[in-house]
């Protein structure tokens, strides 16, 4: 007999019902005492606990080769991970708060990086031993863990648990999954973004307008997770009225719309937070910058920087990915969220090369991929999976220690 795993038959993984969320949930009962609520937390971590330990194996399998990589350049792993680039505004935020000016000098204004994280990291650390670096970047790891546990609830909501567990994987091995355990809002955001969908597709309104609120105090793309909410609430409200679901379509704007409507206050003018993003740069330009970005280094440049290549070829896979994915038809609320991500992403110009990273909290780009190794042979997969993490590994130290500037 063959020794090869046969394929997984694809009848063998659920399959969601079309439509704007998938059916067959069973009727909402009363929510649950704390008692209860333990115990379902309890069954929800058992369930999810093969993929947090991937997680961990993944993440760890690039820790280890960046910290031999660090150390026969002479690198300090801790100040890279905790106090560098990025990390430097949050913790200069969390020190001494945000800029009362507009200013002249681009790239310098403190206001375009939004509040909740640097907020996290000093209220933690009045409290707790360590410096606001070292708490930084705790935060980040068990956000981390926290994202992966909602990215594998998605998956298993949707797929199953194998396709769950896949999900995980792929997004902890991303290029620049290093970024995960970094002193930087992409692990908290992710986490938000990741039980937020979760909420909509069991139908937790409430729970999921708030999460999706939070999460627009903590990254600028929080923006698209509440156009997710609202609008797949607003289409759920069509045919039959509920509070509780009109109160999770006007809950998740709230913390986009509260710093945007703060910064402007507090510079005196009702465009403040776009003219702080102008002095970075950033502005939407229909995917003019990204495009002449593509052209200039496949078509022109002889020589383009491998990191820069590695950010392209993301770009390229994950207007490819979209596709896949509506064409298996996602629910509604994944395809809104990582379709307005990558307007955001690909429609602004500004920097280009930490893009990559931009998009690492779109992991519902994944499923595509996650589907097709869970229908494929056990060898098949395991190989696909393994190049995956050493290539992460790869890229994360060469992010950190080849490429000259941020993630």
């Amino acid at each position: 007999m063959s020794s090869t795993a046969s394929p997984v038959p694809s009848e063998a993984i659920a399959q969601p019902s079309s439509g704007i969320l998938p059916g067959s949930r069973r009727p909402r009962s009363a929510p649950p005492s704390a008692a209860g609520l333990r115990s379902r937390l309890r069954r929800s971590l058992r369930r999810a606990a093969p993929a947090l330990l991937a997680y961990a194996g993944v993440r760890a399998t690039g820790l280890v080769l960046l910290t031999v990589w660090a150390r026969a350049a002479d690198q300090d792993v801790w100040h890279l991970l905790a106090d560098d680039w990025d990390s430097v505004w949050y913790l200069g935020i969390a020190d001494h708060g945000y800029a009362h000016e507009l200013g002249t000098e681009y790239d310098s204004n403190n206001l375009a990086f939004f509040p909740l994280y640097p907020v996290l990291v000093k209220a933690v650390a009045a409290v707790t031993p360590g410096s606001r670096a070292s708490v930084g970047l705790v935060i980040a790891v068990l956000s981390s863990f926290v994202a992966a546990w909602g990215i594998f609830a998605v998956g298993d909501r949707l797929h199953g648990s194998r396709v769950g567990v896949l999900l995980t994987v792929a997004w902890a091995a991303l290029p620049v999954g290093l970024v995960q355990w970094m002193g930087y809002t992409e692990s908290l955001f992710t986490a938000f973004v990741a039980w937020s969908l979760y909420a909509v597709l069991t139908g937790r309104w409430v729970w999921a307008g708030s999460l999706a609120a939070l999460s627009g105090l903590t990254r600028p793309t929080g923006i698209a997770l509440a156009a997710a909410v609202s609008v797949t609430a607003l289409c759920v409200l069509r045919p039959r009225f509920s509070a509780r679901v009109l109160a999770g379509a006007v809950l998740a704007p709230l913390g986009w719309l509260g710093y945007v409507g703060w910064v402007g206050l507090r510079l005196g003018r009702w465009d403040g937070y776009f003219a702080v993003q102008e002095m970075w740069h950033n502005k939407l330009d229909g995917g003019a910058e990204t495009l002449d970005r593509l052209r200039q280094m496949f078509v022109y440049d002889s020589a383009p920087e491998l990191f820069l290549v590695m950010v392209s070829l993301t770009l390229i896979a994950s207007v490819v990915l979209f596709a896949l994915s509506v064409r298996d038809r996602q629910p509604l609320p994944l395809l809104i969220f990582t379709g307005v991500l990558l307007v955001i992403v690909l429609g602004s110009g500004g920097v280009y090369f930490p893009r990559a990273r931009f998009l690492l909290p779109g992991f519902p780009l994944l499923l595509p991929l996650a589907l097709a190794v869970a229908r494929t042979s056990r060898h098949r997969a395991v190989a696909a999976v393994a190049c995956a993490v050493l290539g992460s590994a790869y890229w994360g130290a060469y992010m950190l220690l080849v490429w000259p500037s941020a993630p």
